[in-house]
């Protein structure tokens, strides 16, 4: 709590002087006794014992008054934030090649779309002011989210990415259209795609370098990134008697198309072999798409001077009924 005027807070040192010239003058008694001792045996009445109150009150009374007075308030700090944002679409294959398990962390193995699912949260986490979407796709296109500020919402999207939740197939042209789509009436100064997938385009009805090119009369720069190791990788599969078993499954990623299209666009192509690449290569999207953010900070204030100021005027008030009755004519 502050006070808009602190300096009259000062006052308060001179409320016992106020309450000495109220209470403290002397006053002559109304009989005289050669000897007082006798009055001693006398047990005190109600209004002896309760004359002290009179004081106490008129200093609480006072008291709160001068706080009042100095208008005690409680300060909320808030900010303002002014940034010029970047709308963001991300693509995230869900073909069931995905289920691969060629990343891992350095306590598990996991798949590659769990692995995205992963960096896609540490991504949008670190752009609170963006406004994100998120397409996942197969044979076709689906969209999990359109562009959104409220990323508590679509990290939830993030968590419902899986393989099989569209048809099987990997449509990388009509997914950034899809995209294209979703960024064509946004008036960012940056609008970005971030593609990722493990394939090779074989659905749909758009070409990849088609909609590069659409990509590219919108604005719109496309990040492409190919998330497979190199080599032979183990993919799970179901053996006749219902177990879990693993084959090697060879790449087959069509590097020189995502490498077209990010170079059309204006973007770039990255390849991620193992989870730690992957999240350095967000990282270096992430810095690459940089915007200035301005925040001014300032203060919003609520007074507080009210409750002192009831306070105040209750015990002033409560010491005045007071004075009217023996209390107050008590020497």
């Amino acid at each position: 709590m502050s006070f808009h005027h602190p300096i009259l807070l000062l006052l308060l040192l001179l409320v016992p002087g106020m309450a000495y010239l109220r209470y403290a003058r002397c006053r002559q008694p109304s009989l005289r006794f050669s000897d007082s001792r006798i009055l001693t045996r006398l047990k005190p009445g109600w209004a002896v014992l309760a004359q002290p109150l009179l004081p106490v009150l008129y200093v609480l009374g006072v008291g709160f008054l001068i706080v009042a007075l100095a208008r005690p308030r409680s300060g909320l700090a808030e900010s303002r934030v002014d940034t010029e944002a970047v709308d963001i679409i991300l693509l995230a294959d869900v073909s069931t090649s995905m289920r691969a398990e060629d990343f891992s962390t350095a306590v598990k193995r996991m798949n590659r779309l769990d692995a995205v699912r992963e960096v896609m949260k540490q991504f949008i986490s670190a752009r609170p002011y963006d406004r994100i979407g998120l397409i996942a796709f197969a044979a076709l296109p689906y969209t999990l989210s359109p562009l959104t500020v409220d990323h508590g919402w679509l990290l939830q999207q993030v968590d419902r990415l899986e393989t099989g939740m569209v048809e099987d197939g990997t449509a990388i042209g009509d997914a950034i259209a899809s995209a294209v789509n979703r960024l064509r009436d946004s008036v960012a100064k940056s609008k970005i795609v971030i593609l990722l997938t493990d394939g090779v385009n074989n659905r749909g009805v758009l070409s990849p370098d088609n909609a590069a090119q659409a990509a590219k009369a919108m604005g719109i720069k496309v990040y492409t990134v190919g998330a497979r190791t190199r080599g032979l990788a183990p993919y799970p599969v179901t053996d006749p008697f219902g177990g879990r078993r693993y084959i090697q499954q060879p790449a087959d990623i069509d590097e020189p198309s995502l490498q077209r299209i990010a170079q059309i666009t204006g973007a770039a192509y990255f390849r991620a072999e193992d989870m730690k690449s992957l999240q350095q290569i967000y990282q270096q999207i992430d810095e690459m798409e940089k915007t200035e953010i301005t925040v001014d900070q300032y203060t919003r204030f609520e007074e507080r001077f009210m409750p002192w100021l009831v306070m105040g005027l209750f015990c002033l008030g409560a010491e005045k009924l007071l004075s009217l009755t023996r209390l107050g004519r008590l020497p």
